[in-house]
């Protein structure tokens, strides 16, 4: 039996009839970008999230640009990024005219290393950094960045973009972050039926900022105070998140369940993985096999021809990206990064998984290791 690394098909059973009375309804009043059903969105992600205020745009990418700008992080500024990210992260940096440098991860729970973090800034002084929480989990030392970047003035956006449903200390991972920002791309824990993001703070006047920019730095129809650019989220997008959050409190236990299934496997298969730290409750975004690189093509090629999805996120560190080097300002630390990125492998993880599914994908996955 194959089983696809994801399939966003899984719609509950009224999903589908709900969302055409819903595409009908934002037909008939011509809510195709902004409108009431987007400010219900921001209005229940502020929720939900425990920000003081949520701002909807077209993506994460122009979430994080959205952002930095916000921040006044522009032409030559230094941002501190981990090794180990999305390239939207490196390549948001750059589009405001900043500098990256990146910083190595902690194998220990694959978030960017806090004491390179602190020997990096510094060494380096720079205006901002971007920490992601990556594989639907962060960092251990959430609290110290936190902390850190308050006393010396760093000004710290997280990247959220995989952590949606994220518990850290009995909250949502986005309270009291100073900004974060969110992608609702399709094959997210909270994904769209596009492309769309949002930015989360609790400085009003931030807020103010980035849904200025967000819409051609308007201060009236016609009247301009800043240079923007078009970032609004649409209707459409809205109104499917909005239905999705009817049933995500389902969909994350479904995908948690799934996840905590692979670890004890593959502890039982003594199988190198990563669990989220002890403050944590993840989200089941992905799951995380760590092996010695040379294994992996072999391994992959096992699972493919057993017809089991995979992934593997991500394949190459940032600062080891043809793209990066006329870009990069610096790199701190060492190779983790770019040993995690060459020997992870990610199995399938979705929500309402069958049983069956999962038994299939760990039996293929225990004979491709043998």
């Amino acid at each position: 039996m194959a089983v696809p690394f994801i399939d966003l098909k899984r719609f509950e059973p009224d999903f589908l009839a709900r969302w055409a009375e819903k595409c009908s309804h934002l037909t008939q009043t011509t809510q195709f970008v902004g409108g009431p059903v987007v400010g219900e969105l921001e209005e229940n992600l502020r929720r939900i999230s425990g920000a003081e205020a949520v701002v909807g745009c077209a993506n994460g990418t122009d979430a994080l640009q959205l952002a930095l700008r916000a921040l006044n992080v522009g032409e030559g500024d230094l941002v501190l990024i981990p090794d180990a990210t999305f390239w939207a992260t490196f390549e948001a940096v750059v589009n405001v005219g900043a500098r990256p440098i990146t910083v190595d991860v902690d194998l220990a729970d694959l978030q960017m290393d806090f004491d390179l973090f602190r020997e990096a800034a510094e060494k380096y002084r720079p205006k901002a950094a971007i920490l992601v929480h990556l594989y639907g989990w962060g960092s251990a030392k959430l609290a110290e960045f936190r902390s850190y970047c308050r006393e010396k003035g760093i000004a710290l956006i997280e990247d959220g973009a995989q952590a949606h449903g994220v518990v850290w200390r009995g909250e949502s991972i986005y309270k009291g972050a100073l900004i974060s920002t969110v992608s609702f791309y399709p094959a997210k824990v909270l994904g769209s039926c596009g492309d769309a993001g949002a930015v989360y703070t609790n400085d009003a006047e931030l807020a103010k900022v980035v849904r200025q920019l967000g819409n051609h730095g308007r201060t009236t129809h016609y009247g301009h105070g800043l240079v923007g650019w078009n970032s609004r989220l649409a209707g459409f997008d809205a109104g499917f998140l909005n239905l999705c959050l009817d049933y995500i409190d389902q969909r994350l236990e479904s995908r948690r369940r799934v996840a905590a299934l692979y670890r004890e496997r593959f502890t039982a298969m003594n199988v190198c993985h990563v669990a989220p730290p002890a403050d944590y409750v993840e989200n089941g975004y992905l799951s995380v096999a760590l092996f010695e690189p040379e294994r992996r093509p072999a391994i992959e090629a096992k699972l493919k021809e057993k017809g089991i999805g995979f992934g593997t996120v991500y394949p190459g560190a940032m600062s080891r990206q043809p793209g990066a080097e006329q870009w990069l300002h610096a790199r701190v630390g060492g190779e983790k990064a770019d040993l995690l990125c060459r020997g992870v492998i990610n199995l399938p993880l979705f929500a309402y998984m069958k049983d069956s599914e999962v038994e299939e994908v760990l039996s293929a996955f225990a004979e491709a290791i043998r």
